[in-house]
């Protein structure tokens, strides 16, 4: 797998800049961000794209700050989500600050580990493959939430100290500059300081196909497309790292936007 700088070229299909207010969103001077698409225990994918991270840091001039911004989805689906939130929790030194977001597919898992009902949902979406990652068999049976709940007390005490502690303190949004950062969207017309955290972490439509301003251009994950997605006011970042080996970084500076990844061709990109 080759790791590629990609940078947008021309404007096919619906590719536009982004705008707040009618000017091109932008970052204070100083400032660059990383945002990261969703992982699903691609622990490998994760590994590749800082290291490209770190290459692009020390090749794109001084800046004061460097942030990189997750935005969810660390666990289920791939097979190694434990060893994906091992090493996001693991303390770095490199001067970069990291912002940890919080996915649904997060949040089942931190509520299953509370105690919370979770339902069967979880299990269907890939909530198997977290279990087995802990080494966590699912108990026997047919009714699902049955078995989740025999299966609660294995996984508890499977599930280190400190990663329950990264799940805990994964945070729902993040503005910086004319972005904001969460994990699914926004509920249209309703501000950003209202916004319902069910919506934050779950929603699809009506934001997708919404083209209103939100005051913040909106950067996230949750919706699965082949290359990332640049209107007036989102960026989609998932590009389903876990099944097609393509995780997805928008690098945020000035009024600029660019691109890092790990797909192995970028037939179709800008």
């Amino acid at each position: 797998m080759v790791l590629r700088r990609l940078f947008q070229r021309g404007r096919p299909f619906e590719w536009e800049t982004p705008m707040v207010g009618g000017h091109p969103a932008r970052l204070p001077e100083g400032v660059r961000v990383y945002a990261v698409g969703d992982l699903h225990g691609a622990v490998d994918l994760a590994r590749r794209l800082e290291a490209a991270i770190a290459d692009d840091i020390a090749t794109s001039g001084s800046f004061l700050s460097n942030f990189i911004v997750y935005v969810g989805d660390y666990v289920d689906r791939g097979v190694e989500s434990r060893e994906l939130v091992d090493y996001l929790a693991a303390p770095r030194h490199d001067g970069v600050r990291r912002i940890f977001l919080l996915g649904n597919h997060d949040a089942w898992l931190r509520d299953y580990l509370r105690g919370e009902p979770v339902g069967s949902g979880w299990l269907r979406f890939g909530g198997d493959a977290t279990l087995a990652s802990y080494g966590v068999t699912l108990a026997p049976g047919t009714d699902d939430e049955a078995r989740l709940e025999a299966t609660r007390p294995a996984m508890q005490a499977a599930v280190p100290p400190h990663h329950r502690e990264f799940l805990d303190k994964l945070e729902v949004g993040f503005g910086f500059g004319d972005y904001f950062f969460c994990h699914a969207g926004i509920r249209p017309n309703i501000p950003l300081a209202a916004q319902n955290v069910e919506d934050l972490i779950w929603i699809r439509e009506p934001f997708l196909d919404w083209r209103g301003d939100a005051g913040k251009v909106v950067v996230h994950g949750h919706t699965i497309e082949d290359r990332p997605v640049l209107r007036r006011n989102r960026i989609g970042i998932d590009t389903g790292a876990y099944s097609t080996g393509n995780l997805t970084c928008v690098v945020l500076e000035g009024q600029q936007q660019r691109f890092l990844t790990t797909a192995a061709s970028d037939e179709g990109w800008p």
